[in-house]
């Protein structure tokens, strides 16, 4: 892989950085997902395994269909990756208060501890590289993540995270 350049010039953007973005991305996630992989490997785990209890740990008592619209896989997905959680003590599922159709996701005790245990390693390395870069570099980095995130996504994202999501632009005239 080549040098990363610094600073990249903001009034175009060449292919060559364009690549090396989407090469950035591709390490990154490569070694951002080792350890907890490792982990999950142990347990006869993968990574589907390990955003069900992310997102379960982040939104506690979240239902089937709010976890399903995050991860965007199909019912049978879900439910594979789910009833291996659940055969296995990590995570508990509960009738719905007004529906009692509805599942109701959370994480045990054990589930929680799995979650810190998969996390631990991956929020070390986010400190490490934000303490690395400084704030203002994290706040562009939060900004082009947004903007890789379709717009309909990322609209949902920001309210999940409890932030209004910025006014729509206007569509170009064709």
């Amino acid at each position: 892989m080549a040098d990363v350049k610094s600073p990249v010039n903001p009034l175009f953007l060449r292919e060559e950085d364009l690549r090396q973005a989407i090469e950035l991305l591709f390490y990154a996630y490569r070694d951002f997902t080792a350890e907890p992989d490792a982990i999950l490997a142990e347990l006869g785990l993968g990574r589907a395994h390990h955003r069900v209890i992310y997102f379960v740990g982040r939104h506690p008592r979240m239902t089937v269909s709010e976890l399903l619209r995050i991860l965007r896989i199909t019912k049978q997905s879900l439910s594979r990756v789910l009833g291996d959680l659940v055969r296995q003590g990590f995570v508990a599922q509960h009738q719905g208060t007004r529906d009692r159709r509805q599942r109701l996701l959370e994480l045990t005790d054990k589930g929680r501890d799995m979650e810190r245990r998969l996390s631990e390693t991956q929020r070390q390395r986010i400190a490490r590289a934000y303490r690395s870069a400084g704030a203002e570099a994290v706040e562009g980095f939060r900004k082009v993540m947004i903007g890789i995130i379709d717009e309909g996504n990322r609209k949902q994202v920001l309210t999940d995270w409890g932030e209004r999501p910025p006014p729509a632009r206007p569509n170009p005239l064709p």
